[in-house]
């Protein structure tokens, strides 16, 4: 009895998070969670789009919960915002950005989105990225393509720190899934080599230093004199 009523929450708790990202649009959620308190139930959405999200004034909040409170009847849902500062990092944000990037530019250019994603990714500061992408692209037969750069562990402590997504791109061809796996820039490794640049650049022109003062103290070879031409000499 017990595992039933838990099933059915968790099946609850299921359809809340799809009916929010559902409702306020793909590419803007990346992650919907609910607390409950004894006040009420408390659903906190990170995206990296606030103002969107909430609306003016408000507006978009309250039609939320009001239809939140009416449809899964719920006590006293209370939204909260929780900002995300880089979306760059965040997989779930990427792979909506690249879902809705095969479903506008259509599946041909999939390459082009796929390695501009994963160098702005880079750019970010993210240590390592994955993005593999699954469906007919763009040939009749379905495939998988791999798109990889940087540092990614997939086994060990360090891959749990891994972030990763799922999403789905409905195009002309079908319907292609999508893959992301990112590893952020404070995640802990312990057979990573990190080069300092800045000590490396004092080493070179220590080195440089110290040729120049050894080649300036090496003594010149002495210059032979020439023989003169005695067949030209008077007598």
């Amino acid at each position: 009895m017990e595992e039933k009523k838990f099933v059915g929450f968790k099946k609850e708790e299921l359809a809340v998070k799809e009916y929010v990202k559902r409702a306020l649009g793909k590419g803007k959620i990346s992650n919907v969670s609910i607390e409950y308190t004894p006040v009420g139930e408390k659903i906190v959405i990170a995206t990296s789009r606030p103002g969107m999200v909430i609306g003016r004034k408000g507006e978009k909040i309250e039609e939320l919960t009001r239809v939140i409170k009416k449809r899964f009847k719920f006590d006293n849902p209370h939204i909260e915002i929780r900002e995300i500062i880089n979306p760059l990092l965040d997989a779930q944000l990427v792979a909506d950005e690249i879902a809705l990037g095969l479903e506008r530019d259509g599946p041909q250019k999939f390459k082009v989105i796929a390695y501009k994603m994963i160098q702005e990714i880079m750019s970010a500061g993210a240590l390592g990225v994955e993005i593999v992408l699954s469906g007919r692209l763009p040939s009749e037969r379905a495939r998988s393509w791999r798109f990889s750069q940087g540092y990614l562990k997939k086994t060990g402590d360090p891959a749990k720190v891994v972030d990763r997504a799922m999403s789905q791109a409905t195009t002309q061809p079908g319907v292609v899934g999508i893959k992301v796996s990112i590893l952020p820039p404070n995640a802990h490794i312990h057979d990573r080599i990190v080069i300092d640049q800045e000590m490396l650049s004092k080493l070179k022109s220590q080195n440089s230093e110290t040729k120049e003062e050894e080649n300036s103290e090496e003594d010149p070879k002495p210059k032979r004199k020439k023989k003169s031409d005695k067949a030209g000499e008077t007598q």
